[in-house]
């Protein structure tokens, strides 16, 4: 049975909310929608003094811009996602939705009838935005030539596509895991442009043990042959490398009851075990060589390199002295969810965050989630997501109407 416990800046004593409601996100979908492409001749400045020009930023977009130009949420995605968050590209009854379909769309919780979502690719990624894999001016691939990349950067290039659109303020800006920590330094960089922060399962500063569990990724990525030193397109991509460097992230985002759960362990083929390299025993090694192997088509191993980087660098205090230094120069309010298996970026980070609003004097609520599925809780439980996030965005919209 999931629980939910909340507090607010506001209201000092923790209360565990009532079970959600029995009407479930709306099943409908955003439908067939079209990736889009913003192309930027102007120089994007990088925290590490280089300087990136020109560059794309793919994207899409869900809902409808209203006349004042204040409906808009931007959801930022995490390491391994891409622009498309809801809806599909093509009619194939085969094709699989945006990877967070369920909580995007007439009804749901981002309600597309409400509020006009746009997501974003990320700079260094390999879905359509300028990363390593892109064309660099002398027309060869970038591959490690490409710049060195950070939080700070994607937010720079993502501020650059709202200019592009036209949209002066957010009112809020979302994300889990990487993209808790955009909407974070979208608060502290930009504050005068984001009304509300939904900061889902990150933390504001990464940890010696996260930095290490990207570091053993990149190292497997670096062992494959086919990397050679970056410089493999046109060639065999180092596949394997990074199949086990997604093996291995996959694990941190899961937890050990719903592995438990879900494989136990129970045998994959077979009746007794074999005792055998040949091929997996346990049905959780199947599922993660699975994982892998799925990943390997979509990803170009070079992107996991900058990106994991990117996360390693994050410290949203560095900058300023401290974290509350740095939440100071936000004007949003916040939203924080932690979730009780996560063991990635656990409960006690995101408390940290809290923590730091609260000496600033910033409106903030944190929302602690009993849930059993590891750090994957704030995709997998849409539903309670519908009922924490979904009903956070109504009472801030109807707070807005009062005014």
């Amino acid at each position: 049975m999931l629980s939910v416990q909340t507090r607010s800046s506001r209201a000092a004593p923790w209360r565990k909310l009532a079970a959600p409601p029995s009407a479930r996100p709306h099943a409908r979908s955003v439908g067939i929608v079209q990736r889009r492409y913003a192309h930027f001749d102007a120089p994007l400045e990088l925290r590490s003094g280089a300087t990136l020009q020109p560059f794309t930023l793919a994207y899409e977009t869900y809902g409808q811009l209203n006349a004042a130009r204040d409906n808009a949420i931007l959801i930022c995605h995490a390491l391994s996602g891409d622009a498309h968050v809801a809806g599909y590209h093509t009619g194939d009854p085969a094709e699989k939705p945006g990877w967070w379909d369920e909580a995007v769309g007439p009804g749901k919780l981002f309600d597309t009838e409400r509020y006009f979502v746009i997501c974003s690719n990320v700079i260094g990624g390999c879905q359509g935005s300028t990363g390593p894999a892109s064309i660099a001016p002398d027309g060869r691939p970038y591959g490690l030539r490409f710049p060195m990349v950070t939080i700070a950067d994607m937010v720079a290039a993502q501020r650059h596509l709202l200019d592009r659109l036209g949209i002066e303020r957010l009112f809020a800006v979302a994300g889990g895991s990487m993209g808790g920590m955009q909407a974070l330094q979208w608060a502290v960089d930009w504050p005068e442009r984001v009304e509300n922060v939904l900061f889902l399962a990150s933390t504001p500063r990464s940890t010696p043990q996260q930095i290490a569990f990207n570091e053993t990724g990149r190292q497997a990525i670096y062992a494959d042959p086919n990397w050679r030193d970056g410089n493999y397109y046109g060639g065999p991509a180092p596949t394997q490398g990074l199949a086990v460097a997604r093996m291995l992230a996959h694990i941190t985002y899961m937890s050990d009851v719903s592995m438990e759960r879900k494989f136990g362990r129970r045998l994959q083929g077979w009746d007794t075990l074999p005792y055998t390299f040949a091929r997996p025993e346990f049905a959780v090694e199947s599922y993660l060589e699975h994982q892998g192997r799925k990943f390997i088509e979509r990803f170009d191993a070079n992107s996991y390199l900058y990106i994991t980087k990117a996360i390693d660098y994050f410290d949203i205090g560095a900058d300023y002295g401290s974290l509350e230094a740095a939440v100071a120069r936000t004007q949003a309010a916040f939203l924080v969810v932690s979730f009780s298996s996560d063991w990635l970026y656990p409960a006690e980070q995101g408390l940290a965050l809290v923590h730091a609003l609260e000496a600033v004097g910033r409106a903030v609520e944190h929302c602690h989630v009993e849930a059993p599925f590891g750090h994957d809780s704030f995709l997998v439980e849409v539903e309670r997501m519908t009922e924490v996030v979904g009903g956070y965005l109504r009472r801030r919209a109807g707070a807005r109407m009062r005014v």
